[in-house]
């Protein structure tokens, strides 16, 4: 197995009724990555770590271990402490994908460390991995209509008239994403943010 450069994680929950929902945006950046890269990628078995996995050989002979943690959004945090036991990996080099309910449908926005936002898998990932600092992808899913929960916002599926909004946000995701692991933070925050305001 080659060494891991980075471990790229989309957040979301495990199971048919939670396929196309707001809150599995992140498996959904997960699995456009892999059908985005087509022959670079290659299906992984990951062993004890309660994930799905693929290796993505490159961008610019990058190593990347793209991941879907099974454990449901509010444990995340032990699928990937095993994963970076597993491929010797640091919290540094985790790339979290996730929903962000201050964001607007369409929106993307790249950070490192920070607050958590009260999402429940970023803080399963701070408190196993000891640590904040870690980048993160917020994909922007906005906040329910007024009477609305937000537990039912998130776990409703996304609208017919919303998928344009949805493949431009995953296009964006994906290729800053591509641009963090060959150029670093600064390029993939200039791609990723430019005309988004």
């Amino acid at each position: 197995m080659p060494a891991i450069d980075f471990l790229i994680a989309g957040l979301g929950n495990p199971g048919s009724r939670y396929v196309r929902t707001r809150h599995n945006i992140g498996f959904m950046t997960v699995e456009y990555l892999v059908r985005w890269a087509q022959a670079g990628v290659q299906s992984l078995s990951c062993g004890r770590s309660q994930s799905r996995c693929w290796l993505w050989s490159g961008p610019d002979d990058k190593q990347c271990l793209l991941a879907e943690p099974q454990t449901y959004m509010n444990l995340s945090g032990k699928a990937l402490r095993s994963l970076c036991r597993a491929y010797n990996v640091h919290a540094d080099q985790v790339v979290v994908i996730h929903d962000e309910l201050d964001l607007t449908l369409g929106k993307v926005r790249m950070k490192f460390g920070g607050g958590l936002a009260g999402h429940n898998g970023l803080k399963s990932i701070a408190q196993e991995l000891g640590t904040r600092d870690f980048y993160r992808v917020r994909m922007g899913i906005g906040r329910p209509e007024p009477g609305t929960e937000v537990t039912r916002h998130v776990l409703s599926p996304f609208f017919p008239w919303e998928q344009d909004q949805l493949s431009n946000a995953l296009s964006r995701a994906a290729e800053g994403i591509r641009l963090l692991c060959i150029e670093g933070m600064q390029s993939s925050m200039n791609y990723v943010h430019a005309d988004q305001d």
